[in-house]
């Protein structure tokens, strides 16, 4: 990642869009934090590494205006994906692309520090160096990135106006993307149904993981939280956490780009992106459909034919 040729790009597209979607530092030395520069004065404010683990696409469908966003391979998708569904136009979007070899998960870098207080983290290839009152922890990125950076195949963004770096070639195998949700499904029925409702039993009803994905977007008419109809009840019941989850899924059916925001904003760590996967898993087994690959492409449960070459009809006798 390359916070200078980052910074370069930013100051060539600045005079032709409203305003430059991007990172610079946050709260404390472990986050970065989404910023919009409308002023050239803040371009160096930016920042560019594996703290920024944020999709800025989540932005896009509300913005009104023309705006440039910094996208990671993985947030291209997002951006592809919005596209096919015309949520975004593409005349009002300059991509600002950076080449990714891996974020950190800010969970799991607090673990490796024994929770201490963190003063600051600096970057030496693909080491994380973090410096506690208890002194200098040195991790491999690998060893604290989240799961999604494991089998990312696609590390360059797959749609850009402007790219900042080398491209990153992939190094993960297609058939390992999915071995997490085939070990799942290796599990006996009751086993599986242990899993979940322990992992869903500790959901809060916070709807973090709705808001933070880029491809919900029906913010005022969300089936969890309208009355009119009145589909589900606010109540903190196992069965009813698991229809919002199951719902929340499905929903991103052929869809889902498996950007890990739904993962990364829970306070409960569910591996939500579990599900998705499986979904996505259905969607490349019966459609040879995978999400956010193609601009002109349509998601399968957008669109109708008559004969799925994948699908074997039942007829009746």
């Amino acid at each position: 990642m390359n916070v200078e040729k980052l910074k370069s790009a930013v100051r060539a597209v600045l005079p032709s869009v409203d305003a430059v979607i991007g990172y610079r530092a946050g709260g404390d030395p472990l986050r970065a934090e989404p910023c919009f520069i409308k002023d050239e004065k803040l371009v160096e404010e930016m920042i560019l590494n594996p703290l920024c683990v944020h999709n800025l696409a989540s932005y896009l469908p509300a913005e009104k205006r023309r705006v440039a966003v910094v996208v990671k391979g993985c947030d291209s998708r997002s951006v592809i994906q919005l596209l096919q569904e015309g949520l975004v136009k593409r005349e009002n979007i300059v991509i600002i692309g950076v080449p990714c070899r891996g974020v950190v998960s800010v969970k799991k870098v607090r673990a490796a520090v024994g929770h201490a207080q963190v003063h600051s983290v600096a970057f030496e290839g693909d080491t994380v160096i973090v410096r506690t009152a208890s002194g200098e922890v040195r991790l491999a990125l690998s060893d604290v990135s989240p799961g999604k950076c494991a089998t990312c195949r696609y590390p360059t963004p797959l749609l850009y106006d402007v790219l900042t770096g080398d491209p990153v070639e992939p190094d993960k195998s297609a058939d390992a993307v999915y071995d997490d949700v085939r070990k799942i499904e290796s599990m006996p029925l009751d086993e599986r149904w242990a899993y979940w409702e322990k992992e869903l039993g500790r959901c809060v009803r916070c709807y973090a993981c709705r808001n933070a994905c880029p491809l919900c977007v029906c913010t005022d008419s969300c089936i969890a939280e309208t009355r009119e109809p009145h589909w589900m009840s606010q109540k903190a019941t196992n069965s009813e956490k698991m229809m919002f989850h199951l719902i929340h899924a499905l929903h991103l059916a052929g869809r889902c780009t498996e950007c890990g925001e739904c993962e990364r904003a829970c306070p409960m760590n569910i591996p939500l992106g579990l599900l998705k996967k499986k979904i996505n898993l259905e969607m490349l087994e019966l459609f040879g459909y995978t999400a956010g690959i193609d601009p002109a492409d349509k998601p399968p449960l957008s669109t109708f034919r008559q004969d799925e070459e994948r699908i074997e009809e039942h007829k009746l006798s």
